[in-house]
């Protein structure tokens, strides 16, 4: 099983605008490209951020192979789509972790 961690600082002035996007638009068309099983978001209560609300969204695949699928084939765009929309409001990192 591979984890897909995107962990973004979101600005507090557009947190709600930014999770009913990611919700019902940008989560859905990640997992529309098959290459996740399930995801999860999770807001970060600790420790806090002095700045922005921080979430981390966890996507589940079953190999690594799905993971760089996506990574090829997916990605840019929807990142870029992501950088598009929230210009300047946001910080984000990516991990990936392997399930021993």
């Amino acid at each position: 099983m591979i984890l897909y961690n995107v962990t973004v600082n979101i600005d507090e002035d557009i947190e709600e605008e930014w999770l009913e996007w990611m919700t019902s638009k940008h989560i859905p068309d990640i997992l529309a490209t098959g290459c996740f099983k399930e995801s999860n978001v999770f807001k970060m209560l600790s420790p806090e951020s002095d700045e922005g609300v921080t979430y981390s969204i966890h996507y589940i695949a079953n190999e690594l192979e799905d993971f760089e699928r996506f990574q090829i084939e997916n990605a840019a765009l929807l990142q870029s789509e992501h950088k598009n929309k929230f210009a300047g409001k946001f910080t984000a990192y990516r991990t990936v972790l392997e399930k021993t």
